[in-house]
């Protein structure tokens, strides 16, 4: 060997070269010059293992993360990375699309920049969102809920560190950690591009040939949600600006500006994952449920009754068989009164509801009162749209056997007193409904703490498909309840004579169901859990309270419900103004509002008025678009 020219015994700098090339061809990294002839090679099937963290490098070092497997809607072709390739991330008309990459592949989720499998196995086709929103979704969970629950200072790398190739074997702290982080879904929100509609691994096997599915038994006493979400999921930071990318129709146009869908009180947008889930349903499990003993038949029982016992734990349900799909909150209602109500009541009996109804939570009541001579009470409300307990408990009573009442009023947004009155009139001797269309998307339900009879709600105001809802009941109550309609599935056996009933859940869901509508439901729940109702009580809180303060300094505005306990409903009338001529006017700016009676008339005479304009808000909702709102209002004042 020769020495430089210092002469001071060291190699030249040819000879440093040299040995450095051979030495990279001879090492581990020494494939990289053979990938670009291996059409379409998975350079991250090469490594042994993608782990979170690299348990050889200093705590704050920056983890090394995989390579996201799509970005921009494709996927970063291997080979033109390791070619060298110029890539312009900013270009929408660059395509990234790679089909050849590894059903094996590891994904990250754009949500929480975890590592973790491919959904069902397999890689996932796209991410919806630029490259600049998939950096943000790397980012989200601050280093202090690092420390606190993983020990660790940094979990994020830099946007420049995303595609470096990890190489290190799996440690023990990285399978321990993987098991936790497996419990987060890849179809968490914000995550818009992960997730194709396919079905997570059904935890409980409901079709009567599970054994050929190899899915593992799960226990009858496992553990329940609490209000802050799923036992053992880490909720992220709440992100108004990444989760209302995952819904497609808040790009919408409308009279030339963007759309602002502040009519939430009539129905929830739905974001791509709902929408993702029902094409998936239609384009890989479409069949009737139960009985046959073919394979769709076992994807759509499983995927139907998967969505049941989501919405038993949803609700904090005892028992799966407590929950009854129907097609809304109105049927459900009607359901109650027209089974258990025509069974069980007579004439003199009492049924109270409150002055905050909706049409949907009357009507039935006076049609069965009519029908058998019973009489309806009504529980008043103040100047504020408070109900007044203590009337309430002068209307208890020996002869009152239903209470049935609102939890969120859908005209004022008052919060009623839920757990207080169902207590008061258990105390009386009486059932109780709950009706649920208006609080299910706005705050956490717990059904067994509020120790309601029945419990109702609609999926399509909680982000959830139209045509799809559920009844919850106790599960003693609805097998001691007459079907209210006869025909198949619902039958356990069946003669000219006779005919014997299923238990509940079946014998109140003849026929053939909105299978894929409530598959679609399911979406809806995992989409809102993983947010953590919590948080989007939290931030809806805020909004209301901001809205609120900036509509009372328009000149001539009358807000319409003032409890102090309110969730995201904000009605009003102008002066000077139809309601129907500001509904008009903040169309033209591309708000959404809904303006009537909207299906409460009693509860708006009570103010004085047939009619109100009524904004309401959901958690995709922005101050930005309240500011738009109220200088609209502002301007047509002026």
């Amino acid at each position: 060997m020769s020495t430089n020219i210092n002469n001071d015994n060291l190699p030249s700098p040819q000879e440093l070269e040299a040995l450095a090339n051979q030495l990279f061809k001879a090492g581990p990294g020494g494939f990289l010059s053979e990938l670009p002839s291996q059409k379409g090679a998975d350079i991250f099937s090469i490594a042994p293992d993608i782990s979170l963290f690299n348990t050889s490098a200093p705590v704050n070092a920056p983890a090394q993360q995989a390579p996201p497997s799509t970005i921009g809607g494709g996927g970063i072709s291997p080979s033109a990375v390791n070619q060298g390739n110029a890539v312009n991330l900013q270009d929408p008309q660059t395509s990234f699309a790679d089909p050849n990459l590894s059903s094996q592949s590891p994904s990250l989720s754009p949500a929480t920049g975890y590592s973790q499998p491919a959904f069902g196995g397999q890689l996932p086709v796209q991410l919806n969102g630029d490259y600049e929103s998939y950096l943000k979704k790397t980012d989200l969970i601050p280093d202090v809920l690092l420390r606190q629950n993983f020990g660790v200072e940094q979990l994020s790398a830099a946007p420049q560190d995303l595609f470096h190739l990890p190489y290190q074997q799996d440690q023990h702290f990285d399978t321990e950690l993987k098991k936790v982080l497996e419990q987060i879904s890849t179809s968490a929100p914000g995550s818009s591009g992960i997730f194709n509609g396919a079905p997570t691994t059904t935890a409980v096997p409901f079709y009567f040939l599970n054994d050929t599915h190899g899915l593992p038994a799960v226990k009858a006493d496992k553990a329940q949600p609490s209000k802050a979400g799923i036992s053992g999921i880490i909720t992220p930071p709440f992100d108004v600006n990444i989760i209302r990318r995952d819904f497609p129709i808040l790009q919408e146009q409308v009279n030339g500006k963007q759309l602002v869908w502040l009519d939430n009180a009539a129905t929830t947008q739905k974001p791509k994952q709902v929408i993702d889930r029902i094409s998936y349903f239609y384009k890989h499990e479409n069949s009737n449920i139960h009985r046959a003993a073919h394979e769709l038949a076992a994807r759509a029982t499983d995927a139907y009754e998967g969505a049941r016992k989501k919405v038993q734990q949803f609700l904090n349900a005892g028992s799966i068989n407590e929950i009854i799909f129907v097609r809304g909150a109105t049927e459900a209602i009607n359901l109650v009164a027209k089974s258990w109500g025509d069974q069980n009541l007579n004439a003199g009996d009492e049924i109270i509801v409150s002055h905050l109804e909706h049409h949907a939570n009357i009507v039935p009541w006076q049609q069965l009162a009519a029908k058998k001579s019973l009489k309806i009470k009504v529980i008043p409300v103040d100047d504020d749209g408070q109900v007044l307990i203590d009337e309430y408990v002068k209307l208890l009573g020996p002869r009152t056997k239903l209470v049935s009442f609102t939890q969120v009023s859908n005209a004022l947004g008052t919060v009623t007193p839920a757990a207080q009155i169902v207590q008061l009139a258990h105390l009386a001797g009486a059932k109780v409904l709950v009706d649920g269309a208006q609080s299910v998307s706005h705050m956490p339900v717990d059904v067994r703490a509020l120790d309601a009879d029945w419990f109702v709600f609609s999926g399509h105001k909680v982000f959830g498909p139209t045509g799809i809802g559920v009844l919850y009941g106790k599960e003693y109550l609805l097998n001691e309840t007459q079907p209210w309609q006869g025909g198949g599935n619902m039958i356990k056996d069946v003669t000219f004579e006779h005919t014997q009933y299923h238990d509940a859940p079946g014998r109140f869901e003849a026929g053939t169901g909105n299978i894929a509508d409530a598959v679609g439901l399911g979406a809806a729940i995992d989409y809102v859990t993983r947010l953590g109702m919590p948080l989007i009580a939290q931030y809806e809180h805020y909004l209301l309270v901001y809205a609120t303060q900036l509509l009372k300094e328009v000149k001539g505005i009358r807000l319409i419900g003032t409890a102090p306990e309110k969730a995201s409903v904000l009605s009003f009338v102008l002066d000077g103004y139809k309601t129907e001529d500001v509904g008009a006017a903040l169309n033209q700016q591309g708000i959404a509002v809904r303006s009537g009676h909207h299906c409460a008339q009693p509860i708006l005479r009570r103010f004085g008025v047939e009619s109100t304009v009524r904004p309401s808000l959901a958690f995709y909702n922005t101050c930005a678009e309240i500011d738009l709102l109220v200088n609209t209002l502002h301007s047509l004042k002026r």
